[in-house]
């Protein structure tokens, strides 16, 4: 008998580039204003339909009837894939210093003035809503020290049609907000852990509070979240030497874990020798045997 394989779902589609690292920032002002002025008139027909070749976690086609939501055609892509899931980056700011994300003095913050504030999250959610989206997820940065992260989720949820309210989180002040965001709406989490070990935690990071990110996990199971996932960056000589711990958590604990490529982007001072392709992660588990019960 097998285990699912949870923790490996993500890697082939991450692989295939359809999935961003979660510290990419989503383009949110491009392109607004022609959804503004078509999502009102743009009606859906029941022979509208769409191809599902090539389709992705990131572009699949849509789980309700064209009668039940207005679709936009703004979201369907060249391949004929129509996009319904939203990524809505509420901050940069973070309280962890990971290395493979960010230098250990932080980065050069946006001026507040220039990021989109409650009101225009709402009316850009509900906009694509109203187009056909029915997944958003919140990122940043790291969304949890956002002052007004519950009423965002609280509005956010209540628009009609959408049905899942997910965000992607680092865990480090998760827990003790948790029962509060479930009550505002959030059904769906992913928890970044890139480690098991506390000290290697503190090295990877730059910052305490393994234990705390462990909480949140914990957490977030108790809560009866409909799907909670962890995140794991895997660095050759970093935490790679770990890939069979993660998959072993999952037989205690009902989580995914998603292994994840280490990815280079603007101060991160990505190294190709640090990188462990997704082919290799799968071969260290399947050499394992660790997927046998």
């Amino acid at each position: 008998m097998m285990m699912p394989l949870r923790c490996l779902s993500e890697l082939a589609r991450r692989r295939r580039g359809c999935c961003r690292p979660d510290h990419a920032v989503d383009a949110m002002r491009a392109g607004l204003q022609c959804l503004m002025s078509t999502c009102s008139s743009t009606k859906a027909t029941d022979n509208h339909s769409f191809s599902n070749t090539y389709a992705t976690s990131c572009a699949n086609l849509p789980e309700v009837a064209p009668s039940e939501a207005p679709l936009s055609d703004m979201l369907v892509d060249s391949f004929g894939r129509f996009h319904n899931y939203l990524r809505i980056s509420l901050t940069e700011r973070c309280n962890l210093r990971c290395q493979y994300c960010m230098p250990a003095e932080g980065v050069e913050l946006t001026p507040s003035s220039e990021l989109l504030s409650h009101d225009e999250i709402i009316r850009v959610a509900d906009l694509f809503v109203t187009s056909g989206v029915d997944k958003i997820r919140l990122t940043g940065g790291e969304p949890t020290i956002r002052k007004d992260i519950e009423d965002i989720c609280l509005h956010l949820s209540g628009l009609k049609g959408l049905k899942t309210l997910a965000m992607t989180t680092n865990g480090l002040v998760l827990s003790k907000k948790l029962p509060r965001l479930k009550e505002c709406g959030l059904n769906a989490l992913n928890i970044s852990l890139d480690t098991l070990v506390p000290a290697k935690f503190e090295f990877m990071t730059r910052r305490k509070g393994h234990s705390r990110v462990m909480e949140s996990i914990d957490a977030a199971i108790e809560l009866g979240f409909q799907s909670v996932k962890v995140n794991c960056v895997v660095m050759r000589g970093m935490n790679d030497d770990e890939i069979c711990d993660f998959v072993e958590m999952t037989r205690d604990k009902p989580v995914n874990v998603r292994f994840i490529e280490f990815m280079p982007f603007d101060g991160n001072v990505w190294n190709v020798k640090k990188l462990v392709p997704y082919a290799e992660i799968m071969d260290k588990v399947v050499s394992a045997n660790v997927l046998t019960v």
